[in-house]
């Protein structure tokens, strides 16, 4: 996906108008509502109400393509206009007027990438009037991508154009770390410990941090140093293209899925039960293997030895139907399930029941516009667990406080919560030690808890 051609400075109070009050909307509303001047349009005069009572936002109830309700909601004087309904044209048209009629950044939220082609294309600078598209599906396949050959892994994120990742782990009782300080379990050169969330808190770990089953482990370092990581949690299942998926249901999710698999040489499986999308899937994905059946047939599934695979992704239409694929495939002996869900608040329900990742495209979009809200300090943002914190890029400029200074040193000025966890200088991996000097024109990893950002952000 491009990258925005514009940011607003995350602690400068903008003008922002979201039409769309639904999930993705009111998790937008919410994450900038601090610190921007939110409006909120929907078609609802109902939810309206509840989203201004909730998040102290202002509200307009109405069409968000009527240039009347646009008016009524300030859009000649708003800096950003984030079109987020779930119908890709409403978003476009409210992105094309917004251009029209002011001077707003503008992003539109899509699920069909046929739209991010068009946009993307080099012939149509600036097509439908839309600085920025956030395309769903694209992202969600993405997300699913990313974690699939990390063991484990329930989240990972690349930085430093891919010489840095992020990963989150799952540590299970069978983790070779469990009951280990990180002192004891950090035998990696490039790998740093950034924390651990117990308990739905965030705990920046020092080398006498037991680690144990249940913790979620947050490790920023080179690509090599992580996967090594994730190997050594599960060292029956070491990562590499060989590895066995499975998709269930062809839908836009699951052909991204097997398409961005394709192209990090991987050979996946999918199932799809409609004829007709079948033979189009196996045209389109040479490199997939696609069988036309029913993803919920024991006997096929059997057959087809679904207790083999490493991974068996679930990316059918309903959530109910990829809860039961994913539990047979748990019961069959998949090693790994991940499961996209539509509904948020199932999201705690799958993982409890069973599910190893379970992703809400909702979430990872309404995520990924909220990045574009950032810093203009920020090269790159990554969130931890929704909100909880975040793992931020930066390029060092002179006024920094990190810049000339060893990290010792540099921390200590910078609040509570706050990790340096990867350098790049001159696209080369630094290892981050007490005496690394960082340089100007450094870029620095960094994590940080969620109460310290705004403090962090203007010392950066």
């Amino acid at each position: 996906m491009a990258a925005a051609t514009r940011r607003y400075d995350r602690w400068y109070a903008v003008k922002v108008l979201i039409i769309g009050g639904g999930q993705v909307g009111e998790s937008i509303a919410s994450d900038l509502a601090a610190d921007h001047n939110v409006t909120v349009i929907d078609q609802s005069s109902d939810r309206a109400e509840e989203l201004a009572y909730a998040h102290d936002v202002l509200t307009v109830s109405g069409d968000g393509t009527d240039i009347s309700t646009l008016e009524e909601a300030g859009i000649e004087d708003a800096d950003m206009v984030i079109a987020s309904t779930d119908d890709d044209e409403t978003n476009i048209v409210v992105c094309s007027t917004a251009s029209a009629i002011g001077d707003a950044f503008t992003i539109a939220r899509i699920k069909q990438t046929k739209y991010l082609n068009t946009w993307e294309a080099p012939e149509a600078d600036r097509a439908f009037g839309v600085d920025n598209m956030v395309c769903t599906n694209l992202l969600t396949a993405q997300s699913i991508v990313r974690i699939v050959g990390l063991p484990a892994a329930v989240d990972v994120d690349p930085f430093a154009g891919g010489r840095v990742q992020m990963a989150e782990f799952e540590i299970s009782e069978q983790c070779p770390v469990v009951d280990q300080t990180v002192e004891e379990a950090d035998r990696y050169d490039s790998l740093t410990f950034a924390a651990l969330v117990r308990d739905d808190a965030v705990v920046i770990p020092d080398g006498e941090t037991r680690i144990h089953a249940g913790d979620r482990v947050v490790v920023i370092g080179s690509h090599k140093s992580v996967h090594n990581f994730a190997d050594a949690l599960e060292p029956a299942h070491a990562t590499g293209s060989d590895e066995e998926v499975v998709i269930f249901g062809g839908s836009e999710i699951g052909y991204h899925v097997a398409r961005l698999l394709g192209k990090r040489g991987f050979t996946p499986r999918m199932i799809e039960q409609d004829p007709d999308r079948a033979r189009e899937l196996a045209e389109q994905l040479p490199q997939a293997q696609v069988m036309e059946s029913d993803a919920t047939d024991m006997e096929f599934l059997e057959r087809e030895h679904i207790d083999e695979a490493d991974v068996v992704i679930a990316a059918l239409e309903s959530d109910e139907k990829n809860l039961l694929v994913s539990l047979l495939a748990r019961r069959l002996g998949a090693d790994r399930t991940v499961a996209t869900i539509d509904t948020p608040s199932y999201v705690d329900l799958f993982q409890t029941v069973g599910v190893d990742v379970a992703i809400n495209p909702r979430i990872v979009v309404a995520e990924e516009i909220t990045r574009l809200t950032q810093s203009d300090k920020a090269e790159n943002v990554a969130l931890i667990e929704s909100d909880k914190a975040e793992v931020i890029e930066i390029e060092v400029d002179a006024d920094s406080v990190l810049a000339g200074r060893p990290i010792r040193e540099s921390v200590a000025d910078l609040p509570a919560g706050v990790v340096i966890g990867a350098i790049t200088r001159n696209k080369e991996f630094v290892t981050p030690r007490g005496d690394t000097m960082i340089q100007s024109g450094d870029h620095v990893v960094l994590f940080v808890d969620a109460a310290a950002i705004e403090e962090t952000t203007a010392k950066l």
